[in-house]
């Protein structure tokens, strides 16, 4: 019999449930056990309400008849309420109106929706506003008392900072560097925590530790800025308890608070964190501990003005991020200058915890972190300035352990300076892996090891460069949310983890550093270029493209309108704004406007990685024609016809002018580049004339190249795509496979763990790249992963939300075999194949595919003389066939011998 499974609101996966942003949340559901020909004609929603006691009380039923089970229409007549615990449970009829069993119940709890539902006061250190310097942490303590039985407590916090709270000597949550990085001025995150069983009936005390991070601290391009949203750090708290008989008890942040400061003496994004355990207050957030009889200094806190009416208080969309796991070291290292470096075995994001200290009271240990190892010692060149060297001072007992709090790094090698404990130091310490906590919904593996490492490091890569934004690099003086980084790899993203939640958080920041800056969205966001100079608000193509290709991508991936309509002013407004020439070809670029073009192609010179092969003039026009294309489906979508009709005689008119500016009668493109034929042919800018010409001229520059890339940050997501679209698979398969430097394998056989910000971040003969600019845990290259899933493995979404797909391999190389998953809003899709040669150059096929309930599958199988098309329903498939082995391998390189 069909069940019902993943009863889902909106996009929340649970823990993540807890102190929502919603009043009218959408409904999804999956089928368990279902007949292959199950359809389901009507769905029933039953709403409860829990009771303070944990009983679910009946409030209404609706039935609807509707097939669809993603994302359908909250059914009840009223809206939501803050504080407001809900659950709900499905069931569904089939045509033959046989219903399934009631499903488990989902549970919603609702945040703190409007400014009335709080009542705290803003409170800051005394010593706060003078800061000029970083700051130690501050310890925030309250003592309280409560005198009887406690049925629920619910603490909602928040900071102009980073905090960590604990509860009668105990931890609370398990977020890290928690409100989270938003545009602080527009919106501050709070998080809502279920603290009912942590509670004493008798005294208690709830103390937070807060610290500078990106709201005070030291972050921006080119070594940073301090104090860019506010000058110091402030606490925001408010612990509302519910006794059993309903009456409710409020615990805010006031000037009744104290506080002091701790011993992390440093809490810095880039430089790290120092501790000082003699600093350490024993008991300072349990009751057993009072501020009177104290030998620490505490302080009354000073209660600032409220928090601004402008600036939103909001539970965000976000996961929040966590530290998700836990690496041992592989290697122990001595360096020829006599240093001791552990190698964890991959380039990571997160700290060195370290266990068993052992040493004299005040003695330090220092850990320096780095990516790679230069002529044996620790690479730190790439860091600029950026220190990224916590320090523990040890307070000289018989064991301390010691893991930062407020800071992260970017490092697969840690140096360990003064360890003298007895203990072997390879069993006293591990690398915490931290990242917002997404879930994993894609896999691909293939016979190709070298391309399974590829992917393993393309999924590292994002792990490390998504927390709490999606930035461009997590090791050096940057880590910020560059929007073209995102641009280009978003498609790739959402194959890989379930982003939705953070990037529709994000892209809600992009629009608000959108309307400060004019209409003109920013490099960064959250834009902590501050005081804006002119030069930031100069539009710039691709990046600033973010604002419709990011949303076109989670529209794509879940079938989600909303995300479309959450982001369309903000797609308009950059499409007004974008400078259009005054005269000649006016639909395109203003020719003043700088672009950034292809960024960091390989013939670009090493410090101005913005002078690629390719016009960048003509980079910016092609993204802009993309950007029309996409804007006019989304008017489509939205139901603007006249925005539609608009942006459809814009779009074809921009198409003519690019043509006339940039492209021959026969298909030869005026940069005659890899990137400029790569997004003619995928951005469909030629006539198909000129793209069958353009595929064979892009081809001739690959073989001319040696397989080699030529392509930059916006050439590279499309250049293998628009091999195989003009037919040149094989082709596209010997640049995936190449391994001399530049291609994606180069990094690989070097032993990157993830992927580099630049082709050659590391030269053939191990030396760092000398630009400035080299990271080796940047994303972007790493948009290879899509054609991976597409056309090595063959699965390719067809309709958003993958309602219907398509598994088409492309048989080529040497691959004997590939497989594919990706999780969708329905389920989860799977496809395999392995071949076996015959003899005679004929080969025998088996593919697998997996069709989840509510969706359809066009399987496309090769043939011995052509291909055999097949759509199929809900359940596992498996064909078998053979084929003919009709193309060359290996392509042989153009040259004189060819």
């Amino acid at each position: 019999m069909a069940s019902i499974t993943n009863v889902q609101f909106e996009h929340y996966h649970p823990p993540n449930t807890l102190g929502v942003q919603e009043t009218n949340p959408r409904l999804s559901w999956r089928f368990h056990n279902a007949p292959n020909d199950f359809q389901q004609k009507s769905y029933e929603l039953e709403l409860s309400e829990e009771s303070l006691d944990s009983q679910l009380i009946f409030v209404s039923v609706a039935k609807c008849t509707s097939p669809h089970s993603s994302l359908v229409p909250w059914p009840f007549e009223q809206p939501l309420r803050s504080r407001q615990k809900i659950s709900v449970r499905v069931r569904v009829w089939d045509e033959k109106g046989q219903a399934t069993p009631w499903s488990k119940p989902a549970r919603l709890e609702i945040g703190l929706l409007n400014r009335t539902d709080w009542h705290f006061e803003r409170i800051a250190a005394p010593w706060g506003p003078g800061t000029s310097e970083p700051d130690p942490e501050q310890l925030y303590r309250k003592e309280f008392q409560l005198n009887a039985h406690v049925a629920q407590a619910r603490l909602y916090i928040t900071a102009q900072g980073v905090y960590e709270a604990e509860l009668n000597g105990q931890r609370i949550g398990d977020y890290f560097l928690a409100p989270g990085w938003t545009t602080y001025h527009d919106r501050l995150q709070y998080q809502t925590y279920n603290v009912t069983s942590m509670l004493s009936r008798d005294k208690n005390c709830l103390g937070v530790r807060v610290a500078e991070g990106w709201y005070s601290g030291r972050i921006g391009f080119g070594g940073g800025l301090r104090n860019i949203w506010g000058p110091h750090t402030t606490l925001m708290a408010q612990l509302e308890v519910t006794y059993a008989n309903g009456h409710i008890e409020i615990i805010s942040s006031d000037a009744s608070w104290f506080v002091t400061k701790g011993p992390i003496r440093l809490a810095e994004i880039y430089d790290g964190e120092k501790y000082d355990a003699i600093q350490e207050i024993l008991h300072w957030s349990s009751p057993a501990t009072s501020v009177a009889n104290s030998d620490h200094s505490w302080e009354p806190v000073l209660s600032l003005s409220a928090l601004p009416e402008s600036t939103e208080l909001t539970a965000g969309f976000s996961e929040p991020a966590r530290r998700i796991e836990i690496l041992k070291p592989v290697q122990k290292i001595m360096t020829p200058l006599g240093k001791t470096i552990i190698d964890f075995g991959q380039n990571l994001v997160g700290y060195v915890k370290l266990k068993n200290i052992k040493g004299p009271r005040g003695h330090k240990i220092t850990l320096s972190h780095s990516e790679v190892l230069d002529n044996r010692e620790l690479g730190t060149r790439p860091l600029r300035i950026c220190k990224a060297i916590d320090e523990y001072t040890l307070k000289g007992i018989e064991q301390e352990d010691y893991e930062p709090r407020f800071t992260f790094h970017g490092f697969r090698y840690a140096q360990i300076d003064g360890w003298s404990s007895d203990e072997k130091l390879e069993n006293s310490i591990e690398a915490i892996v931290c990242h917002t906590d997404m879930k994993s919904v894609g896999s691909f593996s293939c016979s190709d090891p070298l391309l399974n490492k590829l992917y393993q490091n393309i999924r590292w890569g994002m792990r490390g460069n998504f927390l709490s934004v999606p930035t461009d690099c997590p090791q050096r003086d940057e880590r910020l949310g560059w929007s073209g980084d995102l641009a280009l790899f978003v498609q790739t993203a959402i194959l890989i983890y379930d982003c939705f939640g953070m990037l529709r958080n994000w892209l809600i920041d992009v629009e608000h550093d959108q309307n400060a800056l004019g209409g003109v969205p920013a490099m960064v966001t959250p834009n902590n270029m501050l005081p804006v100079p002119t030069s930031r608000k100069i539009p710039c193509a691709i990046w600033h493209d973010v604002t419709i290709l990011a949303p076109w991508a989670l529209y794509q991936e879940t079938g989600d309108e909303s995300i479309l309509a959450q982001q369309y002013n903000s797609m308009l407004t950059w499409l007004r704004k974008l400078p259009r020439n005054k005269s000649g070809s006016t639909h395109l670029w203003d020719t003043s406007i700088f672009q950034l073009g292809d960024w960091l192609d390989p013939a670009a010179p090493i410090e101005e990685p913005w002078k690629g092969a390719t016009d960048a003039k003509m980079v910016a026009n092609a993204f802009l024609i993309h950007s029309l294309d996409l804007i006019t489906q989304i008017a489509g979508i939205l139901s603007n016809h006249d925005h539609k009709a608009n942006f459809e005689t814009e779009l074809q008119a921009a198409r003519k002018e690019f043509q006339d500016e940039y492209v021959s009668p026969n298909g030869r493109i005026i940069s005659d580049s890899q990137t400029a034929y790569s997004l003619a042919i995928c951005f469909d800018l030629l006539t198909p004339t000129q793209r069958v010409r353009a595929g064979v001229r892009l081809v001739e520059l690959v073989r001319k190249n040696e397989f080699k890339i030529g392509t930059g940050f916006a050439g590279t997501p499309f250049l293998c795509e628009a091999l195989a679209l003009t037919g040149h698979i094989q082709v596209a398969y010997s640049m995936l496979l190449e391994k001399k430097c530049p291609s994606w394998l180069y990094p690989v056989t070097m032993g990157a763990t993830t992927v580099w910000e630049r082709w050659d971040s590391m030269l053939p003969n191990g030396d760092i790249n000398p630009g400035e600019m080299t990271s080796f845990n940047h994303y972007a290259f790493g948009a290879i992963a899509k054609f991976l899933y597409e056309r090595v493995a063959g699965l390719q979404r067809l309709d958003p939300g993958w309602k219907k797909f398509r598994v088409a391999p492309s048989i080529g190389a040497e691959f004997s075999n590939a497989s594919a998953s990706h999780v969708t809003p329905n389920g989860t899709i799977s496809c395999s194949w392995e071949t076996a040669s015959t003899g005679d150059e004929m080969n025998t096929m088996k593919l697998k595919v997996s069709v989840p309930h509510n969706m359809s599958c066009e399987v496309i199988v090769p043939t011995w003389f052509d291909e055999k098309k097949e759509l199929v329903g809900p359940g596992d498939w498996s064909f078998e066939t053979v084929f003919k082995r009709d193309y060359e391998w290996p392509i042989k390189p153009l040259g004189p011998k060819s």
